[in-house]
């Protein structure tokens, strides 16, 4: 089966494209929706003061709010609609995935098939709307303590600004699962990937300047280039690279007919986890520069702002820690996301093995002990990926779109839609060669 598929991946040509009808309407649709997006990354919420915002924001850009800034496609720069961007969404998500391994309930829901993960994806969309709107909150207040960014502070505004902000992160979400199913790709993926390479021209573009100005070296930008190449190399071939275990299934006899043993092999991504751990570590060291970005300094306590100060982009500690939880949520989502036992499970309920393991709770614990060791070497490529580009952009001063996690979530989601693109083209082959099979069948009846 594997090398049906692979002899259909390698005939594939500008033909077979032309003629997917299917896959060029989502192709499309996908394109407008991701449009759609970046139109509204440029309308601007109402009640700020452009100029002021525009002078605050460049005071801040080389840190929270450039983060933000960038995972949101340049929507926090102009304060758009889309400000909060798809964050809310992805950080209910890992929560609820997380709660579903504590909670029995929730556990259940996960076992029931499609029915169960409705009623778990409406409780995803109930905590973006709670998580959406403390943000958007927490924003409409430290929008008001600047000086002079608000037209007319009092509670209208901050009504209207959480009405926006948070309808415009609910639309956003609404419209990745329209991408998902209508499109190409996973819709929410492609919406952070918009984002970031819709900045990556620009800071290309202010890596040359710098470079023009005399602020950096030629070599050095050189070297920034080569390494952004090696990255994006080493990010490729571990997001392809897999553990292959072996299944075996015995004979079996159907009637009076014995059928002969099939072989095939159990797919163990060596990075299972994917790009979350870099995300929901950002998302947590940069949770207390956002509070105290939105606060009054003036107001903290002597511990707090020396804690803030630690943890900026690019301290020593940000780095270490950032590094930690990398690993830790390495661990802890392909824990969530790939259960050996239930794997073993289905194993044994289909007949097939692992050569020289007995089925059921040793065949789990193989599979553990093989995802465990290819994951140490997963999150050490991930700790690595994203922690010395951020290392060159905290030294260098080049811009934070050019940073590990911005390069491992591009490449992450091209080679994904990628993959998605040629399945559909293999299954239009596939399906073309079914339909001449049959076309000859009946003309030899004749």
């Amino acid at each position: 089966m594997a090398s049906a598929a692979e002899q259909l991946a390698s005939n594939l040509n500008f033909s077979t494209f032309a003629k997917a009808e299917d896959l060029k309407k989502r192709l499309w649709f996908t394109l407008a929706a991701l449009l759609v997006y970046r139109l509204g990354t440029h309308i601007p919420l109402p009640g700020l003061n452009p100029e002021a915002y525009a002078q605050a924001f460049r005071g801040q850009a080389g840190g929270i709010l450039g983060l933000f800034n960038m995972f949101s496609g340049g929507a926090v720069q102009r304060m758009a609609i889309f400000a909060l961007g798809i964050m809310p969404y992805i950080s209910a998500s890992i929560i609820v995935q997380l709660m579903t391994s504590v909670v029995p309930a929730l556990e259940n829901l996960k076992k029931e098939g499609e029915q169960g993960r409705k009623i778990i994806n409406q409780y995803t969309r109930y905590g973006t709307v709670l998580l959406g709107a403390l943000q958007a909150y927490g924003i409409s207040v430290g929008l008001e303590s600047g000086n002079g960014l608000v037209v007319d502070p009092g509670i209208f505004f901050r009504i209207s600004t959480v009405v926006t902000l948070l309808g415009g992160t609910m639309f956003l979400m609404w419209l990745g699962e329209q991408i998902t199913s209508r499109g190409i790709g996973n819709g929410i993926s492609l919406i952070i990937f918009a984002g970031i390479a819709a900045g990556l021209p620009q800071a290309l573009a202010g890596t040359l300047e710098l470079g023009r100005t005399g602020a950096l070296s030629t070599t050095l930008i050189l070297a920034v280039i080569v390494i952004a190449i090696a990255v994006i190399a080493i990010i490729v071939f571990v997001e392809r690279a897999q553990r292959r275990l072996l299944i075996q299934y015995p004979k079996r006899q159907v009637g009076n007919r014995m059928f002969q043993g099939d072989t095939s092999h159990l797919p163990l991504k060596l990075n299972t986890s994917g790009v979350i751990p870099a995300i929901f570590a950002s998302s947590l060291l940069l949770l207390p520069a956002t509070l105290a970005g939105f606060a009054n300094t003036t107001s903290l306590p002597a511990w707090a702002t020396a804690v803030v100060a630690a943890l900026g982009h690019g301290r020593p500690l940000y780095m270490l820690l950032y590094g930690l939880l990398i690993a830790f949520f390495a661990f802890f989502y392909t824990a969530i996301v790939f259960n050996p036992k239930d794997t073993a499970d289905n194993l044994k309920k289909h007949g097939g093995f692992i050569p020289g393991i007995r089925p059921g709770e040793r065949t789990a614990e193989y599979i553990d002990y093989v995802l465990t060791r290819i994951t140490v070497i997963g999150a050490i490529y991930l700790v690595f990926v994203c922690i010395l580009p951020e290392i060159l952009v905290s030294q260098t001063g080049i811009p934070l779109s050019l940073g590990g996690t911005s390069l491992l979530i591009v490449v992450s989601v091209t080679l994904d839609t990628v993959a998605q693109i040629q399945g559909h083209l293999i299954a239009q082959q596939y399906e073309g060669l079914i339909k001449k099979s049959k076309l000859r069948g009946g003309k030899r009846g004749r």
